[in-house]
Formats: structure tokens, C-alpha cells, sequence
């Protein structure tokens, strides 16, 4: 899958539940909307750092 699509659905999920739990009425339901929000970061932060660690070995001079 392109790491571009990745990044975009996570960002959109993300964006949606964020929302989301602006509209959430009760306690209950914005904790929950926080838990997703939490755990879509997460999932960004570990693709982000994958890709960190990718890019730290893909060495530019290499190439030249």
C-alpha cells in the first residue's frame, strides 16, 4: 500500500474524530472519542518512525 494513503486515511480518521468528539455530548462518549484519537496517533507516530528509520538508511550520496 503507498505510505501516502496510509498517512492521508490515518489524517482523515483522525480528523473525524476529532469531530466527533467536539459533538460528543456526554463524558462517556468523549472519552471514547479520545481513546481512538490516542490510538490513531499512535499508529502515525509508529508509520512515522518507520519511515524515519527507512529514510535513515536510504543514504543520498549513494546515489551520486
Amino acid at each position: 500500500m503507498n505510505p501516502e494513503n496510509i498517512m492521508e486515511g490515518l489524517s482523515n480518521e483522525l480528523e473525524a474524530a476529532l469531530k466527533g468528539m467536539s459533538n460528543a455530548k456526554t463524558v462517556a462518549d468523549k472519552v471514547a472519542y479520545s481513546q481512538v484519537v490516542k490510538n490513531l496517533c499512535e499508529s502515525m507516530g509508529v508509520f512515522l518512525s518507520l519511515a524515519n528509520d527507512i529514510m535513515e538508511d536510504y543514504d543520498i550520496d549513494d546515489e551520486e
